[in-house]
């Protein structure tokens, strides 16, 4: 089965997307926010945070009764 992408209701530190990310794609989420800390750094802040307030807008959240 494949799995969807979900903003985490458990693992999260601002909205939930990179726990999401790090749920569908088996990678600990704590790497995703250190490359999107990183990239974001290296090339502009602005189009990374814009990025980031739109994903965690469009993202759903993660349903409380959720099947594995």
């Amino acid at each position: 089965m494949r799995k969807k992408l979900y903003r985490s209701r458990k693992d999260k530190a601002v909205s939930g997307i990179f726990g999401g990310l790090g749920d569908m794609y088996d990678v600990d989420p704590t790497i995703l926010r250190l490359a999107f800390v990183f990239i974001a750094l290296a090339t502009a802040v602005f189009p990374a945070l814009i990025f980031y307030i739109i994903a965690s807008m469009v993202i759903p959240l993660e349903p409380k009764a959720r099947k594995a």
